[in-house]
Parts: C-alpha cells; structure tokens; sequence
C-alpha cells in the first residue's frame, strides 16, 4: 500500500506560510498585487482564474482582474501588458491561457516582463533554470518538488523518468530534477521501449495526457509515482494519467487525482507573486 501524497494539505500549509509572510510584510508597509488577464470567457479558464483570485485573497495578495472580450486585439493585449510592465503597483502579471486563435501566444508570453512573470514561462526565466541562475520557475514542477520534499522523498541519486516533454511541466520538470542531483530520463511520443524505460524509475512523473494510460506494468515496485494529467471519465469523474487503483498497490509514496498535484500550481503561483515583490522591495 502506497503512501498519499496530500496536495491539499501540503498546498495549504505553504499558503498558510505566505499569509504569515505577507502579513509581516504589510507591517513594513509592502503591499503584494497580482495582474490576471483573461481574454473571452473559457468555461476551464474562468475557474482557474476564480481560483487563482480565492488564493490571493486567502494570502493577502491584491488580485486586479482584467476580463477582456473574445475578440481583444493582440495589440490591444500587448498595450495592457506593457501598461502593467511600467506600474511599480504590479509585482506579478498572470495572462491565462489558452488565448484566442487571433493571439500568438508565444509574442504575449514574452511581452510580460521577466520580473513579474511569475508563470515561469518567459525565455528568460526558463534559460535561467537551464543554467541554474535564480529565476521563475514554472508553477506545477515547482510544486512537484515541493510535494517530494515536504514529504521527505530523496532525490538526489535517483532515477527519475518524466513522460512528456511540454515547456510548462516535461522539460523544467526534468531541469529541476537535475537541480536536484537525480538522474533524469525524459520520455515522449516518440520513446520506444516506454514500458521497459518507466520500470526502472525510482520517481516516475507522468504528465503524458492520456487518461488512466500507466497502468501497473509499468511501474517498478516501490517507485514514487506522480501523476500530472487531469481528466474526466465516462462517468464524468476526475482522473488522471496514471490507472490509480492498479498502480496504488505497487508504489511507496503516489499522487491522487484530485488532491495532488493540482492544488500545487496555485500555492506555487503565490510563492512566485510573494517573491517578485520581495525582488522589487
């Protein structure tokens, strides 16, 4: 029988923690804002956001919300961003994606400042986690270490396999693991030999997109698995990458759907907004 891995729980001790925080620092008369941009009104998106809002008042965070229309210009979205960009106000600019057809996603991702990025995507930040300087670090793989390390898991020495190679969770995923001294397998679409490659994985995380894809022969005995996808079922129930109920019985520490990884990438997502501030001040 595994060990859960709390995500609620561990997210809401690092959320208690930034209340404290920024409370203290409103003593010192420094005030945290968070920008959230969103453009036309994705059903998925506006629970996000809404849920990103709830953290922010929960820790103290002024979230200031922009809902723009569908048919928002890119060069009305940039305009706003540079606004952003220039208001000392605004210590971490948050634009949901995905966006409107009509929008590139990459130009709007690398007009909002490196300093307030506090997503992790700009190039910039993401070239610092490459070379191992200070940075934003994407929210869901920072969250993933948090969730090891708050649960005492090793990880230096290990081998890690991370299936799938996305730039918001495969790839700084793999760079934080080496940050962390594991040795790190990534795996994709084109990997032969998945089942073999992911049985020799002490920390297997799957963000692979595939409802209920990992089944049991394909984890190691023991192996801490982590399960990134999110999806609905026939029966319209939650479930992720990984065939819980087969692999829960194999593995030594395993993440739930819900309950995981999930709440992770908002508490995260605060830690990064409470940093730029501290950066700025």
């Amino acid at each position: 029988m595994a060990n859960i891995i709390d995500g609620k729980k561990i997210s809401q001790e690092i959320k208690d923690e930034l209340k404290a925080e920024v409370a203290s620092l409103a003593e010192q008369g420094k005030k945290c804002a968070l920008a959230v941009i969103q453009v036309g009104n994705d059903p998925a998106s506006s629970v996000y956001v809404g849920n990103k809002k709830k953290a922010c008042a929960y820790i103290g965070i002024q979230s200031v919300s922009y809902e723009l229309p569908e048919e928002t210009s890119e060069e009305e979205l940039l305009d706003l961003i540079e606004r952003l960009n220039q208001d000392a106000k605004v210590h971490g600019i948050l634009c949901q994606l995905p966006l409107p057809k009509h929008i590139d996603e990459d130009r709007v991702i690398q007009a909002i400042s490196p300093k307030k990025d506090v997503d992790g995507f700009h190039p910039q930040n993401v070239g610092a986690l490459v070379i191992g300087q200070p940075g934003f670090v994407s929210c869901t793989p920072a969250g993933i270490i948090q969730l090891l390390k708050r649960n005492k898991i090793a990880i230096a020495g290990k081998h890690c396999v991370v299936i799938g190679r996305s730039n918001i969770v495969g790839k700084p995923m793999a760079l934080l693991m080496l940050r962390e001294n594991a040795t790190v397998t990534v795996c994709h679409s084109r990997t032969q030999n998945l089942k073999e490659i992911c049985r020799e994985a002490d920390i297997l995380i799957v963000a692979i997109g595939k409802p209920r894809y990992i089944g049991a022969d394909y984890v190691k005995e023991g192996a801490v698995v982590i399960d990134v996808g999110i999806h609905r079922n026939e029966s319209n129930k939650l479930c992720g990458d990984v065939a819980y109920d087969e692999v829960e019985p194999k593995a030594s520490y395993i993440t739930p759907v819900p309950g995981g990884v999930g709440p992770m990438t908002i508490a995260m997502l605060m830690h990064n907004c409470v940093e730029a501030m501290k950066r700025e001040s």
